[in-house]
């Protein structure tokens, strides 16, 4: 009983519902709106398995998984069982299920990593061949087709032409005795076809009357000439009925060979979309998937940034304010929390969004908290949040708390008693608590009514037991409050220390002082306090860990609007004495914190920009080095490219030098070609620039500095490097080097004359002797251009030795001279040409001299 009303104090059904609208499905929706909580920490991790790997594939698959055509037709397996027949509309609701999750199947089944979801569709059988059998026969508004038996369609033949022919003899009634009709309509009365005729004109057309209208003006008769055919029409109708019942009497029993499998592919079905529901409303609160602690192995309870659901969904569809996040961070020796401080400060929204996110862990839902999202399993969550207050029980607002936390210690009490039935049988365990949540009117076993089913049974028998040894979340709102002050703090004391031996963790909120004081007696009791802006006299909703809060009541009744006399009244009467010290004292410590928490924030700041410069620089390196790497790698790649072509020309220089006369004019050649090649493939020496300097001209003012004065130049540089100038009425000559610019700069020196001689060596010209032979001779009359150009290249290499060669061309149009000589002009071997001399050939030779 107490679990039930903890649930409704939390507003549990309002975050189921809310889960709910992101489900596909008719079934998923329903069990959305009934989630159930799981008694073995085994279901929640397996839960929040199966809801992070939708959350995955939601983020992956473009629209996400898609749960079309699934159908609830769990009451139609239950009629098929027992021999009922199914209706067209549900046969054509199981065939597009079958090809929905066939189609699921094969998208879970094509994702990597999502064991869990295709654990669940493993054994799923879909039954193609059903499907088939049944789009046979219904069509997509459930009616059975003509295709469906062949006895079907010839009845449905009889049954057009028999319509075709009354259709036909009502409306030749209706034009012959047009002024009988009260208006031309053949309509119908059950299965007979009958026209409206005008009371007064109702022997005009004798027949059976089916109806009248309201006023008694209007009868709706049926000719006597149909009647024989309205009753062939009658049995063809009933003949037609018994074919359709026959059609999907054959389709339910093949539904019926296959029930088993079909109730477990919609409990697949609906395990696969309550996970959904749950990654869809998880990543719609930007939540995170949290990690269940033991706190016995010195794990803390961190969340931090943490936000109420609710609220969240005030705030985004309701046009609500903007949800304060608080931070929880809770060691794992502290047992009892402690939370002071104003009124409308935000403690009754703490306890209940610490509750409402564990039991949202325990379902499987993620946490909406920044990571990393820490927080115990607890088996049991209590609480007594509210006023209990009730007249028509005659219940006080103390008497109705001291009820509810009674009924806390007695399921604190019993839970050993619960958890061996949890061990006996966790199936069972977990099913009843389904039942529970879902009322008397649903308390059905999942094998009885697949509308009530949220989890899959075969899943929940493979997890092992829970352990032995139960955990408590206790949430006290305003413990011991409602009667006297000093007997209700020491209330508050002794139950808060009963609380701390028996349960795992217990959150208090209070005003009484006397129950801050309990961290100071005992280190498993932690104190926690809302923030109240003394400035703005307004709470801040912040949660402030080790400081004790004050309650802050004058300033918040001045906020509120309460007659200034009264709260000046009451600041008089206030005692002084202990309790404005230890407010001071608090005062003290919050101002404390703040000024810490600005410092922190500045340090963070700071923190966070020397990082933004570290990732910066080292971005920046890291191109740098990259880039640096790449033109180490372009220059590496250029240099063995020269090389290969270098080293391809120099072998082609050696080819044909081994293939020619063995001559010091080819080994001369030789040089000059590798000569060549070093100078196109080795980087060019580039000369020095002068330094910049003062060439002095006939005009110029310049500076003398041994003599400090300036002067005019009269002449220019001499070859003894002086140079006539004047200053005043004097003229001298002075040394180039002892003159400057005006701005200082110093005159340039005279470049030294070359030409001198060296002695021991001399300079000797070898004139070429022009001998004409069989080996410096081309001729190449009566080719093309093309093919004269590589004879002269070969006739080059046979004359480099004799240094001049005759080319015989012929005169003919002077096309192929021309081209003669535009190839020797840019040929790097040759020196110069001419024409030969008369008696040499003329104008039809030309005679090449070689370098």
């Amino acid at each position: 009983m107490i679990q039930a009303e903890t649930l409704e104090l939390l507003e549990w059904s309002r975050l189921c519902q809310q889960v709910a609208t992101f489900a596909a499905t008719k079934l998923g929706t329903i069990a959305a709106r009934n989630l159930v909580i799981p008694h073995s920490p085994r279901i929640s991790l397996n839960l929040l398995a199966q809801t992070k790997e939708v959350y995955d594939l939601e983020t992956r698959l473009t629209g996400g998984l898609s749960l079309d055509g699934i159908e609830d037709f769990g009451d139609a397996l239950e009629r098929a069982a027992v021999q009922g027949m199914l209706s067209g509309r549900e046969l054509h609701e199981i065939a597009t299920t079958l090809a929905g999750m066939r189609k699921l199947r094969r998208t879970i089944d094509s994702e990597e990593q999502i064991p869990v979801l295709q654990g669940l569709v493993a054994d799923v059988r879909t039954y193609p061949e059903l499907e088939q059998d049944i789009y046979h026969c219904i069509d997509d508004r459930g009616d059975v087709t003509d295709r469906s038996s062949e006895k079907l369609a010839q009845v449905r033949i009889q049954l057009k032409g028999l319509r075709d022919q009354i259709y036909k003899f009502l409306n030749s009634l209706m034009q012959r005795q047009a002024n009988a009709i009260q208006q031309p309509l053949i309509t119908q009365r059950g299965d007979r076809f009958v026209i409206p005729v005008k009371a007064s004109h109702k022997d005009a057309i004798p027949g059976v009357v089916h109806d009248t209208s309201g006023s008694g003006s209007t009868l709706y008769v049926e000719p006597q000439q149909i009647i024989n055919l309205g009753n062939q029409l009658r049995q063809l109708l009933r003949q037609e009925q018994r074919e359709i019942e026959a059609v999907l009497t054959a389709l339910t029993a093949k539904v019926t060979e296959v029930v088993a499998d079909l109730e477990h592919l919609l409990v697949v079905a609906t395990t696969i979309d309550l996970a959904t529901a749950r990654a869809r409303y998880s990543l719609w609160l930007e939540a995170n998937p949290p990690k269940f602690i033991d706190r016995e192995a010195n794990e803390y309870i961190t969340l931090r940034q943490l936000r109420h659901p609710l609220l969240i969904w005030k705030h985004r569809h309701e046009s609500g304010v903007p949800v304060v996040p608080i931070d929880l961070s809770i060691r794992p020796d502290i047992r009892v929390v402690t939370i002071t401080g104003p009124n409308t400060g935000g403690k009754t929204v703490t306890l209940k969004t610490l509750a409402i996110v564990a039991l949202m862990a325990k379902v499987g839902l993620f946490i909406p908290a920044r990571e990393p999202v820490e927080i115990p399993w607890f088996d049991l969550i209590l609480a007594d949040i509210g006023d209990e207050q009730s007249l028509q029980q005659s219940l006080s607002t103390f008497s109705g708390h001291i009820r509810r936390i009674s009924r806390i210690l007695d399921a604190i009490g019993e839970s050993g008693v619960a958890d061996e039935i949890a061990l006996r049988s966790p199936q069972r365990a977990f099913h009843q608590a389904g039942s529970e949540e879902l009322g008397e009117e649903e308390k059905k076993e999942p094998s009885e009514t697949l509308s009530t089913i949220h989890y899959p049974l075969s899943t929940v028998s493979q997890l092992p037991t829970p352990d032995s040894q139960l955990t408590s979340l206790i949430l006290l709102d305003e413990v011991g409050a409602g009667t006297d002050p000093a007997e209700g703090s020491a209330l508050a004391i002794a139950l808060l220390q009963y609380l701390a031996d028996r349960a795992m963790l217990t959150i208090a909120s209070t005003h009484y002082g006397e129950l801050k004081t309990l961290k100071y007696q005992d280190s498993r009791f932690e104190n926690a306090s809302v923030e109240f802006d003394d400035v703005n006299l307004a709470p801040t909703y912040r949660l402030l860990w080790g400081i004790p809060g004050r309650s802050n009541a004058l300033s918040i009744a001045q906020r509120l609007g309460l007659n200034p006399a009264v709260i000046e009244n009451a600041k008089a009467q206030v005692i002084l004495g202990a309790t404005q010290e230890v407010n001071a004292v608090i005062a003290g410590l919050e101002a404390q914190r703040r000024n810490q928490e600005a410092k922190a924030n500045e340090a963070a700041t700071i923190l966070k920009q020397a990082e933004a410069f570290y990732l910066e620089v080292s971005q920046k390196a890291a191109q740098l080095q990259a880039r640096e790497q790449e033109l180490k790698v372009n220059q590496e790649r250029a240099v063995q490219a020269a090389i290969i072509e270098a080293k391809s020309e120099i072998a082609q220089v050696i080819r044909q030098l081994q293939q020619g006369p063995q001559t010091a004019q080819a080994a001369q050649q030789a040089t000059a070609e590798l000569d060549g090649v070093s100078t196109r493939r080795l980087p060019a020496k580039t000369t020095p620039k002068p330094p910049p300097g003062f060439n002095p001209k006939v005009g110029d003012r310049i500076r003398i500095p041994k003599i400090g004065q300036k002067a005019e130049v009269l002449s220019e540089v001499d070859d003894n490097g002086n140079l006539n100038v004047k200053f005043g009425i004097m003229k001298m000559n002075v040394a180039l080097a002892d003159i400057e610019s005006l701005t200082g700069e110093k005159a340039t020196p005279l470049p030294k004359k070359s030409g001198a001689k060296v002695p021991g060596k001399t300079t000797t010209t070898t004139p070429v002797v022009a001998i004409r032979t069989s080996t410096n001779t081309v001729d190449i009359r009566g080719q093309r251009v093309a093919n004269a150009e590589s004879e002269i290249e070969r006739g080059i290499g046979q004359a480099y030795q004799s240094g001049i060669m005759w080319v015989i061309h012929g005169k003919g149009t002077g096309k192929l001279r021309e081209g003669v000589h535009e190839f020797l002009t840019h040929h790097p071997q040759v020196d110069r040409f001419e024409l030969a001399g008369e008696k040499d050939g003329g104008g039809g030779v030309t005679i090449a001299y070689l370098k």
